[in-house]
């Protein structure tokens, strides 16, 4: 099922500026068959930020598109570009059975004409998850491989996909390579020059953080929030992608509530009273983990007085379709 589209709210927001999409060129070869939107900056209202003398906006990525949505498109977009001007029409990439970035290829390929195949991690299961449903929906062809199977994958199995798909672009998972770096990085182009003092986001695989990091010019602080637990390796990735971090960062590891995709009621009650305060939608894998901890932080001081502060939304509101009818205030 395609998700509704998060409506664009102005209640207890203000908006700032809307900034422009289509002069970032790289999209105009996918713009006209995946209809994107301005993402825009907001500003959230509320008596704690009051309080403690802060300020802060949130960069709504995920109002772009409501499937290929916040980082996801920006991981794809040079993926996406070279299987268009190739030939290749076949894309192959790599993700759990609750993979926003498999749902966002899928949805993608299929409105750009490109064949997908997904490379799924996991034994089958008697039922498929909603994010694998939906790939299926979108045309993505599915091969569900073991969990000791994945983790071995080599130049052997890389070999044995090309032989069975013939050419191909392949996307390693959740874009993680210099190339989706490169993608992640043009989110920069949102805020620079808005002399945030911090700049907040949730890291999975790094790729996102290490694209901002890589070419962000500001003297803002970059947040990373890790959602997978025991994040202790954010420098080997790095170093894989190429990355010699020449600003201010750090990784916060307080808030991951268990690990990957893991939640709890606190968690849940949060993403609900987020969202009738502010009307802003937040998935639990990544954004609303982000957000409870920076709630978190601004109660115990973390931040000083005039700290202006830019969290970053993105997007992946697919993966909340797991959690069951009723369990949030909107879809």
């Amino acid at each position: 099922m395609i998700l509704k589209l998060c409506f664009f709210y102005k209640l207890n927001c203000r908006e700032i500026k809307q900034e422009t999409f289509m002069p970032l060129s790289v999209f105009s070869k996918i713009s006209a068959t995946l209809p994107l939107k301005e993402p825009g900056i907001m500003d959230l209202e509320d008596s704690l930020f009051d309080k403690k003398g802060i300020s802060v906006s949130m960069l709504r990525l995920d109002n772009i598109h409501p499937v290929v949505s916040g980082n996801k498109l920006f991981k794809l977009v040079y993926f996406l570009k070279d299987a268009i001007e190739s030939g290749h029409k076949t894309v192959i990439t790599f993700g759990g059975a609750y993979s926003n970035h498999l749902a966002a290829t899928a949805f993608a390929c299929e409105s750009l004409q490109l064949k997908s195949v997904g490379i799924v991690r996991g034994e089958p299961a008697k039922n498929l998850s909603h994010t694998l449903q939906f790939c299926l929906e979108h045309g993505m062809g599915l091969e569900l491989i073991s969990r000791s199977n994945y983790k071995n994958v080599d130049e052997n199995y890389l070999k044995e996909i090309k032989e069975t798909f013939g050419e191909h672009i392949l996307i390693p998972e959740g874009g993680f390579s210099e190339k989706g770096k490169r993608g992640a990085s043009l989110i920069n182009e949102y805020f620079d020059g808005k002399h945030f003092t911090h700049v907040a986001l949730p890291v999975g695989t790094a790729t996102t953080m290490a694209g901002i990091i890589d070419v962000n010019k500001t003297d803002s602080k970059i947040l990373g929030f890790g959602i997978l637990k025991g994040m202790n390796d954010l420098q080997k990735r790095f170093r894989l992608l190429k990355v010699a971090p020449k600003k201010d960062f750090v990784l916060i590891n307080d808030y991951h509530f268990g690990g990957y995709a893991k939640k709890s009621k606190e968690l849940i009650s949060f993403m609900n009273d987020f969202f009738d305060k502010h009307l802003i939608p937040l998935d639990f894998v990544y954004t609303a983990k982000m957000m409870f901890g920076m709630y978190d932080l601004t109660g115990k001081n973390f931040f000083e007085r005039g700290s202006k502060i830019l969290c970053i939304h993105t997007g992946g509101l697919q993966g909340n379709k797991s959690l069951g009818e009723n369990v949030l205030h909107y879809d």
